[in-house]
């Protein structure tokens, strides 16, 4: 069993930066692709960026040359850096591990991140 625990959300002014992080637990980190999505309210969660297990990644438009999406399989963390942010930005931010060769996806509780104008 997966288990995804999201953090470093919170609170910032428009142009500033925040750094998520998503540890997992188990054993399959290393092998699984990884991703960041979020959900602002009334709307439906989307894409933010994915890295695969080699590495390469994969960004939304609207966050290409802000966000940057990277993984450390030795601490079995994902992170999310989040640059020049603005309030469209604002949203709940969940990440998912991808299980290879089975489909199955796991989602972490999600962090809260607001830019404020």
């Amino acid at each position: 069993q997966v288990q995804l625990v999201e953090s470093g959300g919170g609170l910032v002014q428009a142009g500033g930066s925040l750094r998520l992080s998503c540890a997992a637990s188990g054993s399959i980190f290393s092998i699984s692709a990884m991703g960041w999505y979020r959900q602002a309210p009334g709307k439906q969660r989307e894409l933010v960026a994915t890295i695969g297990r080699g590495g390469s990644t994969n960004y939304a438009d609207s966050v290409k040359g802000r966000f940057t999406i990277s993984r450390d399989n030795a601490k079995n963390t994902v992170y999310l850096q989040m640059n020049s942010l603005n309030p469209e930005d604002t949203a709940v931010y969940y990440c998912k591990l991808s299980e290879p060769y089975t489909s199955r996806n796991y989602w972490g509780q999600g962090t809260q991140v607001t830019v404020s104008s």
